[in-house]
């Protein structure tokens, strides 16, 4: 996985985080974020996709969390929740991407912004997604 899609991913976190707290319109977050040059390093269009994407999909993505979380989505942790988010996009909408990777990049996101240990209840939260939403896949990577 190419390190300028990880400074995406990274970016988004930050991002979606600060969607999530504010509120604000998201072309203004993206506008900050591109000024500020916090995208210098990152795919850009990467960024995008998972910036816009999260948001427009919200709805099939805390569906998806709801199952496996311990509480409402929106007592989650707003870092673990925002890397949740971005998890279960990838799982549902980025189907090129194994999900293994998918899960790789979360539990590192988790590892540089969340609080001791939230790699652990990431990873464990999209373990269980990707065994309902990725099933195939993982049956056939068994089969082998």
């Amino acid at each position: 996985m190419s390190q300028a899609r990880t400074n995406a991913r990274k970016a988004a976190v930050q991002a979606l985080y600060q969607w999530q707290m504010a509120g604000a319109d998201l072309s203004e977050i993206e506008r900050q974020f591109l000024e500020e040059e916090r995208l210098k390093d990152a795919q850009k269009s990467y960024f995008v996709e998972i910036f816009y994407g999260v948001p427009k999909n919200l709805t099939a993505i805390d569906l998806a969390l709801s199952k496996f979380v311990d509480r409402p989505v929106d007592m989650v942790d707003p870092v673990e929740r925002a890397i949740l988010r971005i998890g279960v996009y990838e799982l549902l909408h980025r189907l090129d991407m194994p999900y293994r990777v998918v899960i790789n990049e979360a539990i590192n996101l988790a590892k540089y912004f969340g609080a001791d240990g939230s790699h652990k209840y990431v990873n464990g939260i999209l373990d269980k997604v990707a065994q309902q939403e990725r099933a195939a896949e993982i049956k056939a990577k068994g089969a082998r």
